[in-house]
């Protein structure tokens, strides 16, 4: 294996001491043995989720998918007969099993239908179900967002790496506070949809995996990225309410 050249460790300025931003939300920037695990953390990965803390991402659910995109295969436990068309019952389904009750299943129906059903529809006419097409559910990317997911649904490792960096205070997670900052830090001007997109979504991740402790640990963030985590979560709940019935 070829040793680091010079090049490779070459010091990168990622702040100024005049801009204090540039100081309290520092980037991913990557030592040696990191660049060994994770290589090329700004090329965007297709079908993959790789972080410094898990470089080959979730192997057995990504050979499972490697037919879609991350975007895609994060949308796949609401398309549970996988035939690329998520209806507003799936969505309502999904959630619930997630642990969501009737009210926010509901909100989270109406919320995600009205807003991303005619992005991801083909052609110009609206979708008279409201009804979610995985193979351009790329189309409904938002702003103000991590920037995780790229403009075609793959996976930026940096943009992951970055975020967690920016508002993590050196713990491996986030807490509210944490969150509360990363979506204030996150936002663009002008944008209402990304806004309101950003803090749905962190929000119904935050009352789904609900920690302990108080923090989102940055793998469960990232197994929620590329949707390997929702089964594991469904089947624990219904599991719960098995044992509950007994």
């Amino acid at each position: 294996m070829a040793a680091e050249t010079p090049r490779q460790n070459v010091v990168v300025q990622t702040a100024v001491p005049e801009v204090r931003v540039t100081i309290t939300r520092p980037p991913f920037n990557p030592v040696p043995v990191q660049r060994k695990h994770l290589p090329n953390a700004g090329t965007p990965r297709a079908n993959r989720a790789p972080t410094t803390n898990a470089p080959d991402g979730s192997p057995d659910w990504a050979s499972e998918h490697t037919h879609q995109t991350v975007l895609q295969q994060h949308c796949a436990f609401f398309d549970a007969d996988g035939d690329g068309i998520i209806w507003p019952q799936d969505t309502f389904r999904g959630f619930t099993a997630l642990g969501f009750g009737m009210f926010l299943s509901m909100l989270s129906v109406l919320i995600i239908h009205l807003n991303f059903s005619y992005p991801t529809r083909p052609g110009f006419l609206p979708d008279p179900f409201f009804r979610l097409f995985v193979e351009n559910i790329h189309k409904a990317k938002h702003g103000s967002d991590t920037g995780t997911y790229d403009n075609e649904g793959r996976f930026v490792p940096q943009k992951f790496e970055d975020f967690f960096n920016k508002y993590s205070n050196g713990k491996d997670g986030l807490t509210l506070t944490d969150l509360w900052e990363a979506l204030k830090g996150q936002r663009v001007i002008m944008d209402p949809v990304g806004w309101g997109g950003a803090f749905f979504e962190w929000s119904a991740t935050y009352l789904m995996l609900w920690p302990e402790d108080g923090v989102l640990k940055r793998e469960d963030v990232r197994r929620l990225y590329d949707g390997s985590i929702f089964h594991e979560i469904a089947m624990k709940r219904a599991r719960a309410t098995k044992t509950k019935a007994a």
